[in-house]
Parts: structure tokens; sequence; C-alpha cells
């Protein structure tokens, strides 16, 4: 069962990168980005990333947290987030039972090979909890700014 625009989400728990458990429920009266990305410290991944940081005070401004979701280790997001300066949480979704709900954990399709892995996606959720918008398939270039435009004009 996947997670659909209108509905309210179910709340989950998630080890951070400081290893501090973070609930979605956590955040009830802001506004949530919630984004899903393949890989800690990818050429892609990074551009995201960074974005959302030069971005922060922005979403800030709108009553919006970002929280950033991948299967990579606790340690991993810890060395992501100080080597670029990530001012938001990132999530350890290891068993991708959070990218499952979502319907992110795709299989991907390389000329030489076939695996699963997240599907770059965002979810923006509102402060009483519902899904107001997807994004999936993200392209990196102007996506921040798409996901900040979406909240300035229909969430603040």
């Amino acid at each position: 069962m996947s997670v659909e625009v209108g509905q309210t989400v179910p709340d989950f728990e998630l080890k951070a990168n400081d290893g501090q458990k973070v609930r979605l429920s956590d955040f009830k009266g802001k506004n949530i980005v919630l984004y899903f990305y393949p890989k800690d410290d990818t050429p892609g991944c990074t551009t995201e990333a960074c974005g959302f940081r030069d971005n922060h005070q922005s979403f800030s401004d709108v009553d919006a947290v970002i929280l950033g979701v991948s299967p990579d280790s606790e340690e991993s997001h810890q060395k992501f987030r100080e080597k670029h300066d990530l001012p938001f949480s990132l999530l350890v979704d290891e068993d991708h039972k959070l990218a499952d709900q979502y319907g992110v954990w795709k299989l991907k399709k390389k000329p030489d090979r076939e695996y699963y892995g997240i599907e770059r996606s965002t979810f923006i959720i509102d402060k009483e909890g519902t899904l107001q918008k997807e994004y999936r398939s993200v392209k990196v270039d102007g996506h921040v700014e798409d996901a900040l435009s979406f909240i300035r004009e229909n969430l603040s």
C-alpha cells in the first residue's frame, strides 16, 4: 500500500544520522519535506542535498522541516552531513520499509545489471500530516526551488 496525495500519512520512526530516533509526529504543526535519495555522497544526491542546505532558511521561513531518507547507515549519513554542512536530519531506512511505503523502492535497470534501489522522490506533507504533493523520478536541477514554491503558494 502506497501513500497517496490527500491522505494522512502514517507515522514512522527511524534512526537519524546522530543516532536519535525521529518520528514524523515530532513535526506536527510544521510542513515536512520528506525526500528520498539513492546514496550518500554521490553526485546527484550531493547536489540535491546541498540545494536543500542552501535554501534551508527559506524552508524554515515557511514552517517547513527537511528530512532526507536513504538506505545508508547512520555513520554514512553523519559523514555526509558533516562533509557538506547539512543542517537537517538524514534518516536511516536500511530495510527500505519507509521507501516501500512511499512506493520509491524500485527495480533499476542498467545495461549491465538490474538491482533495487531508491527512485529519487520528494513528498510534501502539510502541518496536519496530509500528503499534499509528490515528486517522483526527480531531476535534481530546479527541484528544490519547485518544492519551496509549492509550499509558499499552497501551505504558508
